[in-house]
């Protein structure tokens, strides 16, 4: 249909410009030829802009590129991005943004490889990432490359090896879960009524990450719920700038920064709350640590680091703390909602996961019982897969590129890799890639014959990034997820408060939520 409409267009024009140049034989001939090439030149620039017909790939027009459809879709960002996707050959697609600006997505596992891998050193945060995240992250290592980032993923990857860690976090997490989530469980049975498990568990991760990261309690899981001030001011912080993040054009949020006023007035009231906190503990933790040796058992990310001597740059150790909330917030809070709905909604996997549960030795199982829970392990990878609590990454060439699929990447271009499209694969995970389906992560130990877990490519099934960038509190978050799935299901029933026909909605910021949280009662279970 388009190349016929420009072809009419080519001819009328043509056949305008024709009658007009009453020139000289040579003098006609020559202007008509400059007409003809100037009008196919226009032609194949406008068609070239346009996707091909198979595909969902957005029209993009001159200056504005695909301002409509990104508009238009912009409520379901990621569902759109994942439907577009699949309609391409080769899984990638250029989306043109305003003023000539390109942003490549792809569920390509070869591209993906190429970006977190092979070609590391060429895709870094870049400097539209850096600016957007900028006034909360800072410095942290999710928001710098080289150097600064080289230095905290060592001084990262070291604590996190650490059994010691390990032990502190059991410590932490067991204590958070018998002493405060399971009883607020046992509050909502005894009263009947709807609570929302989503909040609860953001609430439970809160505390959490806050005692890990911090050695600080802040106290929001308790019966009364109480009003979670800077878990609000953290929540604000990221919706915002997930907008900054995702704005068609940057330079609306970078106006309204400068003069104070919108959303960016606000972000920079949650940003101070946030960080105001983080600072004052710091100097806090500073002085109760002046000759004192604490033990590596009970001791928490930040006392570890300030010890260690990495930095005496508060700001620096500030952005640093901040990220390890961030990163072990609204991860493991995410997953398991989603997790308690897929299990509710698939009885024999419920049924399964409480048999593993149950063949525990201990109310709350040790580490090497956790690591024999194969099939609830293989349960939260399977709910990941279709939910990931992060839909989508973004990195940005540093220099010119072309990806393996054929993809010419220049320079600045941001490409960004979608988990949660690349979990819908049909040629990665079958035909049945609707389907919440645990055992396409499990396999049969051929000597023992016991259930085994089997590990995806992480190019193919990037929830926990991969290459050098690999998320080192994989582990750690595994475990915590399989403590709470253990300690709730052994007890209880999540069931949802809104029927059979209730399907919730994905949404996301930065992370992924349920959108307008997950209503449940709470049933105690007799096994």
């Amino acid at each position: 249909m388009e190349e016929k409409h420009f072809s009419n267009i080519f001819s009328l024009i043509s056949s305008l410009v024709t009658p007009l140049i009453n020139f000289t034989k040579l003098g006609m001939i020559i202007p008509l030829l400059l007409s003809l090439l100037f009008l196919n030149f226009i032609k194949t620039t406008i068609m070239n802009l346009l996707p091909p017909k198979s595909t969902k790939i957005p029209r993009s027009y001159p200056l504005i590129g695909s301002l409509f459809t990104i508009t238009a879709n912009n409520h379901r960002r990621i569902q759109w991005i994942a439907d577009v996707l699949a309609t391409t050959p080769t899984l990638t697609f250029v989306l043109r943004r305003p003023l000539g600006y390109a942003q490549v997505f792809t569920a390509n596992p070869a591209n993906v490889e190429h970006v977190l891998k092979s070609r590391f050193h060429v895709y870094e945060k870049g400097d539209i990432s850096k600016a957007a995240l900028y006034d909360l992250m800072g410095r942290g290592i999710f928001n710098v490359d080289g150097p600064t980032w080289k230095f905290q993923r060592q001084v990262a990857s070291y604590e996190f090896s650490t059994k010691s860690l390990r032990k502190f976090v059991g410590t932490v997490v067991d204590a958070e879960l018998a002493g405060r989530l399971v009883p607020v469980l046992d509050a909502a049975v005894e009263r009947g009524g709807v609570v929302d498990m989503q909040d609860v568990l953001q609430r439970f991760a809160f505390d959490n990450i806050c005692k890990i990261a911090f050695g600080y309690d802040p106290e929001y899981l308790l019966p009364d719920l109480p009003n979670a001030k800077l878990a609000v001011a953290f929540d604000e912080s990221m919706r915002i700038i997930s907008e900054r993040f995702n704005s068609a054009m940057p330079l609306v949020w970078k106006v309204k920064r400068a003069l104070n006023v919108g959303s960016e007035r606000k972000l920079r009231e949650v940003v101070g709350q946030v960080r105001g906190f983080a600072r004052r503990l710091i100097r806090e933790k500073r002085v109760e640590l002046v000759g004192k040796s604490p033990t590596q058992d009970s001791i928490d990310l930040l006392s570890r680091f300030l010890t260690s001597g990495h930095s005496d740059d508060d700001e620096l150790i500030t952005d640093i703390v901040i990220s390890y909330i961030l990163a072990g917030r609204d991860t493991t809070s995410a997953a398991m909602t989603w997790f308690f709905w897929l299990v509710f909604k698939h009885p024999a996997v419920e049924d399964e996961i409480v048999r593993e549960v149950a063949a525990a030795a201990a109310e709350t199982p040790v580490y090497d019982e956790m690591k024999e829970m194969v099939y609830t392990h293989a349960a939260l990878c399977e709910t990941m897969r279709l939910y990931p609590p992060v839909p989508v990454d973004t990195k940005s060439a540093a220099a010119d590129d072309v990806l393996p699929d054929g993809t010419a990447v220049k320079k600045g271009t941001r490409v960004s890799y979608h988990p949660y499209a690349m979990g819908r694969v049909e040629a990665v995970w079958g035909e049945d890639w609707r389907q919440f389906r645990p055992e396409r992560w499990l396999g049969t130990d051929s000597a023992t014959g016991k259930r085994v877990f089997t590990g995806k490519d992480p190019f193919k099934y990037p929830v926990f990034q991969a290459g050098p960038r690999v998320c080192l509190g994989k582990e750690l978050a595994m475990l915590q997820m399989k403590r709470v799935v253990a300690g709730v299901l052994r007890r209880f029933r999540v069931v949802p408060a809104m029927g059979d026909g209730f399907v919730p909605e994905y949404t996301a910021d930065m992370t992924s939520k349920m959108k307008g949280g997950f209503p449940v009662r709470i049933v105690r279970r007799h096994i």
